[in-house]
């Protein structure tokens, strides 16, 4: 019964940075970070998610005092990082580009020991509402976060009309409805030690608004895609039809997809 639990537990900072290498030129920091590249800071309101495991203490109920993992990330998160231009002021980060990327290795490394003898299992780390990255102790990952609008009906060609009202209702009316779809594209690799980056996010966007964007945006999906010609058009095959779109055609390697179809409903195809 007293299998391992994991719990997860939020905090929150504000903090500047700038991607920008004081020892080269205008022309080759703008080739290294395009159009991030600055020498002045600009700011984020980060969000980390910090997630540790161990077996529940039969004599308390509890993994850990979250009281002992709270003060462990206040002291070693929040009061580091808080209000702080991270290349001036948060040492690696004068050295190093302070990218989502470079930051979730240095909090795993930071939060590697932890109380209670529970171990660090995954990291969440939000910079704005469309991109966060992840870390797990096998890999560590940049999600991108994108919209598309969509007309579909359900309707499996090998039913009968009135199997597919029964299994459908109404969303196998005749004309079909509409949704407005979240699709985040999650990549995975080892950041460049120059940029401190999986991948040039620029080259994702453009993969994704090529591939999946100015293709479904807008369209109805069971008439304008041919990948989806004689399919039944559901958020599962909608999401495969991505996955295997944006596989082997974006900047780094694609991990997972994952479709929202309402604020309710999401749908996700892994590697």
């Amino acid at each position: 019964m007293n299998r391992p639990v994991t719990l997860t537990r939020k905090v929150a900072f504000s903090a500047g940075h700038r991607y920008w290498n004081p020892d080269l030129d205008a022309d080759a920091n703008r080739r290294i970070f395009g159009r991030w590249a600055s020498p002045y800071s600009h700011g984020h309101n980060y969000t980390l998610w910090v997630s540790a495991q161990g077996p529940v203490d039969p004599a308390n109920g509890m993994v850990v005092n979250i009281k002992w993992i709270d003060d462990v990330l206040q002291e070693r998160v929040v009061a580091r990082f808080d209000q702080k231009s991270l290349n001036d002021e948060v040492p690696p980060f004068d050295l190093t580009p302070p990218s989502l990327e470079n930051l979730l290795l240095h909090f795993a490394e930071e939060l590697r020991e932890l109380p209670g003898g529970v171990h660090l299992t995954h990291l969440r780390l939000d910079e704005t509402p469309l991109l966060f990255g992840e870390w797990t102790p096998h890999m560590i990952t940049l999600t991108r976060i994108y919209e598309f609008a969509a007309s579909h009906r359900l309707h499996a060609p090998a039913l009968s009309p009135e199997e597919n009202e029964r299994l459908f209702g109404k969303c196998n009316r005749p004309h079909g409805h509409g949704h407005n779809y979240v699709l985040e594209v999650t990549v995975a690799g080892e950041p460049d030690p120059r940029t401190g980056m999986i991948c040039d996010l620029e080259a994702l966007d453009a993969a994704v608004e090529r591939e999946v964007l100015d293709r479904y945006d807008h369209r109805n999906l069971d008439l304008d895609l041919p990948e989806l010609a004689g399919l039944c058009t559901t958020s599962e095959v909608v999401a495969q039809a991505i996955f295997d779109r944006l596989s082997g055609a974006l900047p780094a390697r694609l991990t997972r997809v994952r479709l929202y179809e309402t604020a309710r409903n999401a749908f996700t195809v892994e590697a």
